[in-house]
């Protein structure tokens, strides 16, 4: 395969890979499943200690799934369609960008809490996130002439 051919094709395998990782998440995020409350409530909690105010940090705490999953619901439908690939590829960027937050610098961690009995997902999670963040600056990168024009005033 010529290097023209794989420059054309790899922006799409990995919007495809971001776009699976946000879809079979949503099930999760939308059912309220238990490692969903454990990730929101234990960063409202965290929002709470550092001072923002009690409805902020309820409010993540019981909407934040909700929330997240629809935004990564919008882009992953953004990134299948050529024209908003880009834009789908941002917005994806920056809400993993916050979930690698959360999990480096509050008490979430690197291994998440996953049921119950406290058994943990030894990471998956967290390796899952950096490997949507890589594909989401990559495809802005290889579509970068794109994306300054969604981002060029009066375009």
């Amino acid at each position: 395969m010529n290097k023209e051919k794989l420059l054309d094709r790899l922006p799409w395998a990995l919007a495809l890979f971001v776009a699976i990782v946000f879809v079979q998440s949503l099930f999760f995020k939308f059912s309220n499943s238990f490692e969903t409350q454990h990730i929101f409530t234990t960063i409202g909690e965290w929002m709470g200690l550092i001072g923002l105010p009690a409805s902020v940090a309820s409010g993540f705490a019981a909407w934040g799934g909700y929330t997240v999953g629809s935004v990564e619901l919008i882009a992953s439908i953004l990134l299948l369609i050529r024209r908003t690939q880009p834009l789908g590829a941002l917005i994806g960027c920056v809400v993993i960008g916050g979930a690698i937050f959360f999990h480096l610098f509050t008490p979430l961690g690197v291994s998440v809490v996953i049921d119950e009995a406290g058994n943990r997902d030894g990471g998956q999670l967290f390796a899952l996130a950096v490997g949507v963040f890589i594909s989401t600056i990559l495809i802005l990168w290889l579509r970068r002439g794109e994306l300054a024009a969604y981002l060029r005033p009066g375009s």
